[in-house]
């Protein structure tokens, strides 16, 4: 097996003695076959993974997480979300879990399934969405209206991965994204990737747009761009952003860049590790991640302690865990 760095030296200085993963998801052993290649990774993903996943990336911290079942086959859904519930209640009070809804759900079965598993909260995914290709949806056809509107009178999180191709700086999200958040205040919106910020200056156009709104957060699962951290900071406020791995996407070996005006993925494979100046090693795409997140909190001067609110102190308001 390929040696992989753990936690640098550079990494273990900054990241907090407390990690709250708000973007941790939880995959059935049926899935498999999308994750080839990573490290430390076991599925079905069980709660005793999340400190041997979590010391690939901050080995000896106290961990807590949200979960998020997934699933990109609807036989089964209903499984993962009954799994990270059981894994949720194993995990204690530093735990929670979202609810995998798909827009053919039926409102007021998710208001009851949700309490009945003890969950936080909604995710959905746009594969599920009737536009095709679904890269193209508009939020409403993978978060249908109904849906946040129970969120609402549930006081849940949602939270959401956006697509099209400008993400966070498309009309049509920022139109969707104001409405549910001002017509909905009591739901929280959590945006994955940092508002998907792959490319950053999509953050730095829409962000600005949405400067106003209480319930609006955002996760930094993945993101490799310091930038679109940095948006999100300077323009939102640190208090805003909650530190997420995507575990397992955290796992594998390579990058997320930006690239023209969009962004790529960088699998270990790729020529580009080939150089001719050096060797380069690849390393684990939650390294990189989690270097960005460092040279973003570095670059706006973030004290130590509003360093500890995005690793953990923000997520205990936005899901009042332990």
């Amino acid at each position: 097996m390929l040696q992989v760095e753990v936690s640098p030296a550079d990494l273990d200085a900054f990241v907090p003695d407390q990690v709250f993963d708000a973007h941790f998801e939880m995959w059935d052993a049926g899935e498999h076959e999308h994750f080839k290649g990573t490290f430390g990774v076991t599925l079905p993903t069980r709660f005793t993974d999340i400190q041997a996943a979590c010391d690939w990336l901050h080995p000896g911290r106290q961990v807590g997480a949200a979960f998020i079942p997934f699933s990109f086959k609807p036989e089964l859904i209903a499984s993962v979300n009954e799994w990270a519930s059981a894994q949720t209640r194993a995990g204690g009070d530093t735990c929670c879990t979202y609810f995998f809804v798909t827009p053919a759900d039926d409102p007021e079965w998710v208001r009851q399934e949700v309490r009945r598993l003890g969950a936080i909260g909604l995710k959905s995914y746009h594969t599920f969405a009737a536009e095709k290709p679904t890269w193209e949806a508009d939020i409403p056809q993978y978060m249908p209206e109904p849906l946040v509107k129970v969120a609402h009178e549930e006081g849940w999180v949602i939270n959401m991965h956006l697509v099209k191709k400008e993400a966070v700086a498309d009309p049509s999200n920022i139109h969707w994204i104001r409405h549910y958040c001002t017509t909905y205040p009591d739901m929280t919106l959590v945006l994955s990737h940092s508002a998907r910020g792959f490319q950053p200056e999509n953050n730095l156009r829409g962000l600005p747009q949405l400067v106003d709104l209480d319930n609006l957060y955002f996760d930094t699962s993945v993101n490799c761009e310091a930038f679109a951290h940095e948006t999100i900071i300077r323009i939102m406020g640190h208090e805003r952003l909650l530190y997420g791995s995507d575990f397992p996407c955290s796992h594998v070996l390579g990058r997320y860049i930006a690239l023209g005006d969009s962004f790529a993925v960088l699998d270990a494979d790729n020529p580009i590790f080939q150089a001719k100046h050096c060797a380069i090693t690849p390393t684990l795409v939650g390294l990189e991640h989690l270097r960005s997140l460092k040279w973003a909190c570095w670059s706006q001067k973030l004290t130590d302690t509003q360093v500890e609110d995005i690793f953990w102190n923000n997520a205990q308001r936005v899901f009042g865990t332990g």
